[in-house]
């Protein structure tokens, strides 16, 4: 007989059935043999009090081994709790995890990624008019960026836009004794010997809206530039202004091993001149020193604020001492 829980109780129900009629297993007077369960050969507990005790033992013990059984209600039971969790961790729509998948939708919406932009004509931005240069001769420095966004372009000063970290950093860094505003950018000279300029004149939304032509164009302006300036220092915002420059002068870009932040190597210095050429100072001119820092938008998030601040302050301590050199030169 198959031990399931249906056979137990039929087992039960005919001993109950056998001892309400008075039916006894052996005749023999004034002795009772107990019943015997035919599964097992085992005898049955007695009609007694702690029999009955034992008998629920015997009943108990008989569900739980039935429980076990793969087929078994209980474990049915189980495995559906874990089919409907599953499913309720995959299925959006389930109201039970409807708060998980409106935050893990939340997060990819706040981290979406900002569309690409194309090259634009110019004449998508000819209402714009280009910055004026700041610039004068014998500057310590003059910081190149990469063209006017509409905002800088509309009010006419640079590195206008409200998420621009440009004037942040120079301050941080020492460049600055204070925070400018951008409409204070035409007092750089005056203020701190210090200019602006870009690789490409003209108005855009961002740099993809330019051409490979209109940067490497632009490189042989600049050096055009610093060659009748003649600054001691060139700062270039943003590494991807430093690569246009790269690939103009070696036909591709830097590998990863000829790119770093700070001070690059004398030969790369701006505005040099094939013929000799002197100075104010009547020294052999041989181009302004290059130093290269991270981009200032506030759409370039690659670096942390910290990070780029340690990258941006010693050039702004070297600013400085130049400054108080010429400040104790004039005094002499």
């Amino acid at each position: 007989m198959a031990r399931t829980r249906s056979g137990k109780v039929k087992a039960v129900e005919t001993k109950s059935t056998s001892e309400a009629k008075g039916i006894k297993s052996n005749n023999t007077p004034g002795t009772q043999t107990p019943d015997i369960d035919e599964e097992n050969g085992q005898a049955l507990p007695p009609p007694t009090f702690n029999g009955a005790l034992q008998k629920f033992q015997y009943k108990s013990v008989g569900v739980q081994t039935t429980s076990s059984d793969p087929a078994s209600p209980a474990q049915s039971v189980k495995r559906v709790s874990k089919r409907t969790i599953t499913q309720a961790t995959d299925d959006d729509d389930d109201d039970v995890d409807f708060k998980v998948e409106a935050t893990k939708s939340a997060s990819k919406r706040s981290g979406k990624k900002r569309k690409s932009s194309r090259y634009a004509d110019p004449s998508k931005y000819a209402h714009l008019k280009p910055l004026t240069d700041i610039l004068e001769p014998n500057l310590i420095c003059v910081f190149v960026g990469t063209n006017p966004g509409v905002q800088t372009a509309t009010a006419g000063h640079a590195y206008a836009h409200p998420s621009n970290h440009f004037w942040k950093l120079l301050h941080t860094s020492g460049l600055t004794d204070r925070r400018l505003r951008p409409e204070e950018d035409v007092d750089l000279p005056r203020l701190y010997c210090m200019g602006n300029t870009n690789i490409v004149d003209r108005p855009s939304k961002d740099a993809a809206e330019l051409s490979k032509e209109e940067m490497a164009a632009g490189t042989a302006d600049l050096d055009a530039k610093f060659l009748k300036y003649k600054p001691e220092a060139i700062c270039i915002v943003g590494k991807g202004i430093w690569e246009a420059i790269w690939r103009y002068r070696y036909g591709k870009n830097p590998k990863p091993s000829e790119f770093k932040y700070g001070w690059q190597d004398e030969k790369e210095n701006m505005g040099q001149s094939k013929e000799e050429v002197l100075d104010d100072n009547g020294n052999v001119w041989r181009g302004a020193r290059v130093f290269v820092t991270t981009s200032t938008s506030g759409l370039a998030a690659s670096l942390k604020p910290a990070e780029k601040e340690a990258i941006w302050r010693p050039f702004g301590e070297w600013v400085q001492k130049k400054r108080a050199e010429r400040a104790q030169a004039t005094l002499e």
